[in-house]
């Protein structure tokens, strides 16, 4: 055998591929296109399941989490704070069973509405309105219950015992504090910080509730209240409120621009409260 017809031999035969059909060809583009599309996909899903399990961790660190959040300061005073504010439109900041407590400071002066814990025997305040430092898994369970909140934003300060025991209403010093219930009252002594008097202590019987109290400090009294006078709720001026930044640091100041001065209010049983 010659050496050209060995290498003939040697060499494999091409064998021709059969073209395929365009529909072929377009149903294996389309495979590809859908394979390609699920990946991106369950990238996709992925990712969300991450995204929301971090909110959910951070939604459940905040609702169980020392329940305050950062401050929200009150915008600057304005000028009309420096004169005189008149009394406050009638307005219910907190209840107790029957008794309906009203704002005591126009709502033109009021800087900050905050509740605290004391351990002294006073009873606990029923806020009305929507606390503004609460969890967030709080205001997301109250946005989907939708419950109203009338306007007026309150703040949760700490404290021992009942923690809405006390209600402070924050102003500037000097601001006048209108009596919140009507009533009559029943007690006018010295308020006692650290040994010095610093303003008075003001008890007013509510006529509504004439088994409890309500006392009022950090201000300092009209002089021509006296025991006995009768006082109505929004109306009667009772007193002003005192400077207390030198003598106590007050936590009011977190939600506020300034000392976080105010009037404090406390709601007692009248048996129990010693009334000179």
């Amino acid at each position: 055998m010659s050496r050209s017809a060995q290498l003939k031999r040697a060499r494999p035969e091409r064998v021709a591929r059969p073209i395929p059909p365009p529909k072929a060809v377009e149903q294996a583009r389309r495979a590809r296109r859908r394979r390609a599309a699920g990946h991106a996909r369950a990238k996709r899903v992925a990712l969300l399941i991450a995204a929301s399990a971090a909110l959910g961790i951070t939604l459940l660190l905040s609702a169980f989490g020392s329940g305050s959040s950062a401050p929200v300061p009150t915008a600057p005073a304005p000028a009309q704070r420096l004169l005189p504010s008149g009394p406050p439109r009638p307005q219910v900041v907190a209840l107790r069973d029957t008794l309906r407590i009203q704002m005591p400071i126009s709502q033109t002066r009021v800087t900050a509405v905050g509740y605290h814990g004391v351990d002294n025997g006073a009873l606990a305040l029923e806020p009305v309105g929507r606390q503004g430092n609460e969890g967030a898994l709080a205001r997301l369970f109250r946005r989907i219950a939708g419950s109203g909140s009338n306007g007026l934003t309150y703040y949760q300060l700490g404290g021992e015992g009942p923690e809405t025991a006390v209600l402070d209403v924050g102003a500037a010093p000097g601001t006048d504090v209108y009596s919140p219930v009507d009533g009559t009252v029943v007690g006018i002594t010295g308020y006692v910080v650290s040994g010095r008097r610093l303003g008075s202590r003001i008890d007013i019987q509510p006529a509504s509730a004439p088994s409890l109290v309500v006392s009022l400090t950090h201000l300092r009294s009209e002089p021509t209240l006296n025991v006995g006078s009768a006082v109505s709720s929004a109306t009667s001026k009772i007193g002003t409120v005192l400077d207390f930044s030198r003598v106590e640091r007050q936590s009011l100041a977190r939600y506020t621009q300034d000392a976080g001065n105010h009037v404090s209010l406390e709601l007692h049983p009248a048996a129990t409260l010693a009334i000179p």
